[in-house]
């Protein structure tokens, strides 16, 4: 798998660049699949385990305010990036997995190099890409339906909004939300080579795809959470004031 990453990045630097109406077109179509699940994934846990738990126990203390100061440590460090994570491979990434399994069992790939079209320039490459930017994407588009969540949150418990938007945004910095697109351009980068690697190694019929595609959704939600864990303890241990309640 490291060593298809390493292919894909030199041959997708290389010119000519001709893969970009291929990108587009994997972009549009897992754009198209996984939106939806996205932003309901994303609410839902903002307003459920993050909201519900997190304002019941404040105010026991009579600090709701302090909700957006624990939003933005959940939303934007943890949330966003991991659901974003869990639907690209979930969604996306399976049917890409699934797609080049296909195309490999039906010998595609084959009459391609037999036509000198590099099979990793035109299907590897786009689709690592449009994964990455669509992990990019979709971190916003969690981070804006996650704090729809937590709106909703203050609003059953008839608080004000000042005082949560004044607390998040004293604990919000550039860099954290820096840290959370990169989070999720690395989580984009490991799912579309695991997922790319396992379609364009299958061998056999039908039922060894369908092999393929569960052992890429395993081995992405593995490295999900190897990246999760490492990616955080070194932002921290590099940028300790991040670890500072304001």
């Amino acid at each position: 798998m490291c060593h298809l990453a390493a292919i894909a990045f030199v041959r997708g630097v290389r010119p000519p660049m001709s893969y970009g109406p291929e990108l587009a077109s994997q972009f549009r179509f897992a754009l198209r699949i996984s939106w939806f699940t996205l932003i309901l994934t994303s609410f839902a846990l903002a307003f459920g385990p993050a909201g519900i738990q997190a304002s019941s126990f404040l105010a026991l203390f009579g600090a709701l305010d302090r909700l957006g100061a624990a939003y933005e440590l959940i939303e934007v460090r943890e949330f966003a990036p991991l659901v974003t994570a869990i639907v690209v491979a979930g969604v996306a990434g399976t049917a890409i997995c699934a797609d080049l399994g296909a195309r490999q069992v039906r010998e595609e790939t084959a009459a391609l190099r037999v036509l000198g079209v590099d099979p990793v320039k035109g299907l590897v490459v786009p689709r690592l890409v449009a994964l990455v930017a669509l992990a990019v994407f979709y971190d916003i588009l969690a981070l804006v339906s996650g704090m729809v969540g937590a709106m909703l949150v203050v609003a059953e418990n008839h608080a004000p909004l000042g005082p949560f938007f004044a607390t998040f945004f004293a604990n919000a910095t550039p860099l954290e939300l820096g840290a959370s697109f990169l989070k999720a351009g690395l989580y984009g980068t490991v799912i579309a080579v695991v997922c790319c690697y396992k379609g364009m190694n299958v061998s056999g019929g039908a039922e060894s795809v369908g092999r393929a595609v569960n052992q890429a959704v395993v081995i992405a939600f593995l490295a999900i959470g190897a990246i999760d864990y490492t990616f955080t303890q070194l932002l921290l241990a590099t940028h300790p004031i991040l670890s500072e309640t304001r």
